[in-house]
């Protein structure tokens, strides 16, 4: 572990930075679905470059001591990893929640029974469809759907809460409701009710997955009516499309400031999508300590705070409410991270995003999906 030199440290002043609520441990970019929308780098980390168990206790351990409070397992598939159940019981043994966010294809019944016992607190089961036509094209893998309904009773059984993720998009946005019903009959506590969001893999699926307009408006409106006849029963949380917004999201509730993600092969980013900024370069936990990566690397530093801004950002009076939008959304879109968000309405490029999804949303015969493997 290389600690900072001596002239590093007088060179930059002393940081005070909240310590993150959340850490995703993305122990691996093994995948038995082939999802069109995955959000994972275009060059997947292989099996022989992934962090070892050690690497990834020295790693919980290290988010613990920082104050991290929430530990989120997570992939490609998590269960691939056949240490999981040792990450589990190490990350509960530093008072870590545990949660894991999984396609449940690779789990068992006595896999289940085992990270229960090793102190799993949640589970987040990912569902592409409310039947198997649905969800198995999409996610590329016949049987996945019978396989997550088997996840979930297991799940139920050992007594563990359950979210379901339902990954919306243009085949399946039309069912949200028949969604939000699976997730009762599931025994659910929580629906994350999750458009796609056009990152990574999904960028090759966009003609496919964006949804009209009206779409999401009946989608919007669907669920705005079950959070109310469901309250009490089921939280219900909506991530609408960004295409389709006035105003963007607050891309991880700020750069640098709610969680981080650690990749298979160490590397930590603010976000799923940073390392397709091409001028930020990104510490390695096999190099660098957690905290000192989160605190003081240049990459983490970059968009915190409002400097940064174009002035129309920094002027405006959102800027506390959506931290100037996504990044990686700006790099894609107008080719430079420090521009405003193209999905703002403020923005001189949100003409061309409407037209560029007005023209492949409508389109009554959307392109075959161009799958994902590794």
């Amino acid at each position: 572990m290389n600690a900072p030199t001596p002239a590093e440290s007088l060179a930059r002043p002393a940081r005070v930075v909240p310590p993150p609520m959340a850490m995703l441990a993305e122990l691996t970019h093994r995948c038995p679905l082939k999802c069109p929308y995955c959000s994972n780098p275009l060059e997947l980390v292989r099996r022989s470059e992934e962090l070892s168990t050690e690497d990834w206790a020295r790693v919980l351990r290290q988010a613990a001591a920082m104050g991290v409070l929430h530990v989120h397992f997570s992939g490609g598939e998590p269960a691939a990893r056949r240490d999981l159940e040792d990450l589990v019981g190490i990350a509960r043994e530093v008072d870590l929640y545990t949660n894991l966010i999984t396609s449940g294809v690779g789990l068992t019944e006595t896999r289940v029974k085992e990270l229960s016992a090793r102190g799993l607190d949640h589970v987040q089961l990912s569902v592409q469809g409310t039947d198997a036509a649905i969800a198995d094209k999409v996610g590329g893998y016949k049987g996945g759907f019978e396989q997550k309904m088997r996840v979930a009773e297991w799940v139920a059984a050992e007594g563990l809460p359950l979210t379901v993720n339902a990954v919306m998009h243009r085949a399946n946005l039309h069912k949200v409701g028949e969604t939000i019903d699976l997730a009762v009959r599931l025994g659910a506590r929580r629906i994350e009710i999750a458009n796609t969001q056009i990152h990574g893999w999904a960028v090759k699926n966009r003609a496919a997955l964006v949804p009209t307009r009206a779409m999401v408006d009946a989608c919007t409106a669907t669920v705005m009516e079950a959070r109310e006849r469901l309250k009490g029963v089921l939280v219900i949380d909506y991530v609408p499309p960004d295409h389709h917004s006035v105003y963007p999201k607050a891309c991880m509730g700020g750069w640098g400031k709610v969680g981080l993600n650690v990749e298979p092969d160490g590397k930590v980013l603010p976000c799923h999508a940073a390392a397709t900024i091409p001028h930020l370069s990104f510490e390695n936990v096999r190099e660098r300590d957690l905290a000192w990566i989160w605190n003081e690397s240049a990459a983490f530093n970059a968009y915190r705070g409002d400097d940064w801004m174009p002035e129309a950002c920094r002027s405006c009076e959102r800027k506390t409410v959506d931290f100037g939008g996504c990044r990686c959304q700006a790099m894609a879109y107008a080719g430079d991270p420090n521009a405003m968000d193209p999905m703002c309405s403020k923005s001189p490029l949100r003409a061309m995003i409407h037209d560029l999804v007005e023209a492949e949303s409508v389109d009554a015969h959307p392109p075959e999906y161009v799958y994902r493997s590794m």
